[in-house]
């Protein structure tokens, strides 16, 4: 199979089309403003938006792999890609409701849990179909190209929003300096609430090339109605084997850990800096500059050595890194880095906000190449025939625990006060994975039989 052309391009769009939902409503532009102004104070903002990440997370454990071992029991992708893109759609545009100040958010998180259950599902069977678009030694520079796509997605749709429809600290103008489009009032949050609707229509007019060109899996043989039954007889004999493939198991328990912590910097990154620093819109959008860009390059980067060298070095060597940076950044505040005083109140300085962008793109560039490497290194653990299953399984591991990150941040962010203690839990994460990856095989259990 040769790598490359309009199928490569086709599978691609889908990082490009989906990343928006991760970057401007995750991460650096509605969470923000969700926990600043619609939930009143960031401190239980913060923490009703990790319990809310959490229990949408839960649901989609429970459900992916019950889903994949269905798809590959009948075969074709991309149904299943279009009908778990509806409640995507339906929740992110509901993000508009999330007026300053509302008496009840509820309504709001219950979109947002939707939208998040629908953009995790569908990248499941994305995924999934990583083995279809090349072949098995150019995997890793596959994974990494498109990972990399994904963040300059996401890079073009912050800039889009910066530069058009929020508008800079102190000002009624957005950094292009022109008023918001479309007549979008700051005071009353229209710009950030704004970026539901927006990352909907990004998703749907770049989904068109996923669709039509990307590769997809025929159907299976005498598959008929009894696909359901087939599937979780499959599942449950995948699942009862598991102790017999201990490179797998240690892969998915490893995963599931660091994966959680890279889910939990994500979410928190922008709140934290706006709770700790006090960072503005302004602010958190050149983080998040930083980040996407140091993304694409650290996932374009981390597939060469993927290619190389192979998944298992590359994720090693991005867990520790990323640890140190997460480490450092709990003793960034306003007037200390590393606990050392810099600065004063009256007097403050710029390095506690040069540091912070530092950790951000160390974070970014060792996100992007360990979440990369990460797919790369289940398509080596897993039976090519049973891969949506696989990464069903890979995906239920990655979110049966996902509350531990958003939960204990906020459980710990709770009971100290402390935005900064709060980070804590990710670092206890990220350990636990890599000591699992001890256990696991460069090539799986194939290896060592």
């Amino acid at each position: 199979m040769k790598t490359g052309g309009r199928g490569l391009w086709g599978w691609m769009s889908f990082d490009w089309a989906n990343q928006p939902f991760h970057t401007v409503i995750l991460t650096f532009v509605f969470g923000p403003y969700f926990a600043s102004q619609v939930a009143g104070d960031v401190v239980s903002g913060q923490a009703i938006w990790g319990y809310t990440v959490a229990a949408g997370s839960v649901v989609m454990a429970l459900s992916a792999p019950v889903l994949g071992a269905i798809a590959d029991a009948q075969g074709p992708r991309k149904p299943w890609i279009l009908a778990f893109s509806l409640p995507y759609v339906v929740g992110a545009a509901g993000l508009w409701l999330a007026v300053p100040g509302m008496a009840d958010p509820l309504p709001v998180l219950v979109l947002l849990a939707l939208a998040l259950i629908g953009a995790e599902i569908t990248l499941v069977f994305v995924n999934s179909l990583l083995p279809e678009v090349g072949p098995h030694e150019e995997l890793g520079r596959v994974s990494g190209s498109g990972w990399a796509f994904g963040y300059w997605g996401g890079l073009v749709a912050l800039v889009i929003v910066l530069g058009l429809m929020t508008p800079a600290p102190g000002s009624e103008k957005t950094i292009l300096g022109i008023a918001p489009v479309l007549g979008l009032d700051a005071a009353l949050g229209e710009g950030a609430r704004a970026t539901g609707p927006f990352a909907v229509l990004w998703y749907v007019v770049f989904m068109v090339p996923f669709f039509l060109w990307s590769p997809d899996v025929g159907r299976r043989a005498g598959a008929t109605a009894g696909v359901v039954r087939e599937g979780l007889r499959s599942l449950r004999a995948t699942l009862a084997g598991l102790p017999s493939r201990p490179s797998l198991l240690a892969y998915l328990l490893s995963s599931m850990f660091y994966r959680d912590a890279i889910l939990g910097i994500a979410t928190f990154g922008g709140i934290y800096a706006t709770g700790v620093l006090g960072w503005g819109m302004f602010e958190l959008g050149v983080f998040g500059l930083v980040i996407l860009i140091t993304g694409a390059l650290g996932a374009w980067a981390g597939g060469l050595q993927d290619r190389r060298r192979g998944p298992k070095p590359v994720i090693l060597f991005n867990i520790v890194v990323l640890t140190a940076a997460a480490a450092a950044i709990m003793t960034i505040a306003p007037n200390e880095v590393l606990f050392i005083s810099v600065g004063t109140a009256e007097a403050p300085s710029a390095l506690p906000a040069i540091a912070f962008y530092i950790c951000g793109a160390v974070i970014g560039a060792t996100s992007g190449s360990l979440q990369a490497a990460s797919r790369t290194m289940l398509v080596h653990q897993a039976d090519r025939e049973r891969m949506a299953e696989a990464f069903g399984l890979y995906a239920m591991t990655g979110k049966a625990t996902s509350f531990l990150a958003p939960f204990f941040v906020a459980l710990a962010t709770d009971l100290s006060g402390s935005q900064r203690l709060g980070v804590v839990p990710i670092l206890v994460l990220l350990a636990v994975g890599f000591v699992l990856m001890a256990w696991v095989r460069p090539e799986g259990d194939r290896a060592r039989a």
